[in-house]
């Protein structure tokens, strides 16, 4: 009788599971932080748990949010976008414009995704056609884009919006759903952009050009390509997070949306995104956008200030940059 041996491609040469490995995965330790961020913010204050009061706090970080997930498919591919603060601003000044000209909500939404993806495309223009880095490019837009604001705007607000386009910002899923529309988004986007990153050939090259863009290119990825499309995206969505902001406060300023940029990108370390591209997943950054969003909240239930919580967000983005470098380099000595 004949035995027939496995052939060496039909058997998947896998490590075996380790505890241990998934306890030292990221994700792991961003659920245990927000476990201990909720069960903190439980102690310091008995209205956190109340379902309404958090829903209206899903309010605050679901723009950045947005933007975070495209923000993490660019740093994935080593790449990054300093200006989208700066873009929100130049798109909700168009939209503010057609508004008072007294274009539909359906226009002004359109309107704030044109102006995003448009924007996105100058960055990427310039970044892919003239090999100029992506983080010097975006701080000379950045500057550009919310100068423009600033310029048109001045000192003054544009607050006429029509009802409807208020109701995109400061509505809910349904009537007694105390689930806003701005917050269903980013999920629904959350689903798709994991998709796309973990589960497609797009995201296998965007995974591959930021580990080795050069290996990438020889190998036939079109990187500079991807990297303008990405580009792109990112304007796209900060034209999307412009309009539920703008819809939200009611008004355009020139300060709209200041700060967002580090906030976004906060949210992308924090996730697990390497900030020199190539690792990195969406549901970290999902984790992290709850970690931070519900410590921001739970502060402000308590009047912490705005400036002690920036202080703890500045340390948090230190910690998630520093720490996985201290810790190679701690069990490189041990090896």
């Amino acid at each position: 009788m004949s035995v027939t041996t496995p052939n060496r491609y039909d058997v998947a040469d896998r490590a075996p599971f380790r505890i241990a490995d998934l306890l030292l995965r990221w994700e792991t330790i961003l659920v245990l932080l927000l476990a201990t961020v909720i069960a903190f913010n439980t102690y310091i204050s008995p209205y956190f748990l109340d379902i309404y009061n958090l829903s209206d706090a899903t309010f605050n970080f679901s723009e950045k949010a947005i933007v975070a997930l495209a923000m993490a498919l660019l740093i994935v591919s080593r790449d990054i976008d300093l200006s989208v603060a700066a873009i929100i601003a130049v798109a909700s000044l168009a939209m503010g414009e057609a508004s008072v000209a007294g274009a539909s909500t359906p226009m002004l939404i359109l309107i704030g995704l044109a102006v995003g993806a448009a924007c996105g495309a100058f960055n990427g223009a310039l970044v892919t056609g003239f090999g100029l880095p992506s983080i010097v490019v975006t701080i000379g837009t950045m500057s550009l884009f919310r100068g423009l604001a600033q310029v048109v705007l001045e000192d003054q607000a544009i607050t006429k919006y029509p009802p409807s386009f208020a109701a995109i910002g400061q509505g809910y899923l349904a009537k007694g759903v105390p689930i806003p529309i701005s917050f269903t988004t980013f999920l629904i986007l959350a689903a798709i952009f994991a998709y796309v990153l973990h589960r497609t050939l797009i995201g296998r090259r965007i995974f591959a050009q930021g580990n080795n863009p050069v290996a990438a290119r020889f190998s036939g990825i079109p990187v500079d390509r991807i990297r303008f499309w990405l580009f792109v995206l990112t304007g796209t969505m900060a034209g999307l997070a412009a309009v539920f902001l703008t819809a939200r406060i009611g008004s355009t300023r020139p300060n709209i949306a200041l700060g967002f940029e580090l906030e976004a990108v906060t949210m992308v370390v924090l996730g697990g995104v390497s900030i020199t591209g190539g690792s990195g997943t969406i549901p970290g950054v999902v984790l992290a956008v709850f970690v931070l969003g519900l410590t921001t909240f739970g502060l402000s239930l308590v009047n912490v200030p705005g400036i002690v919580i920036n202080v703890l967000n500045g340390s948090l983005l230190i910690a998630a940059i520093s720490l996985p470098i201290i810790a190679r380099r701690l069990l490189g000595k041990r090896a």
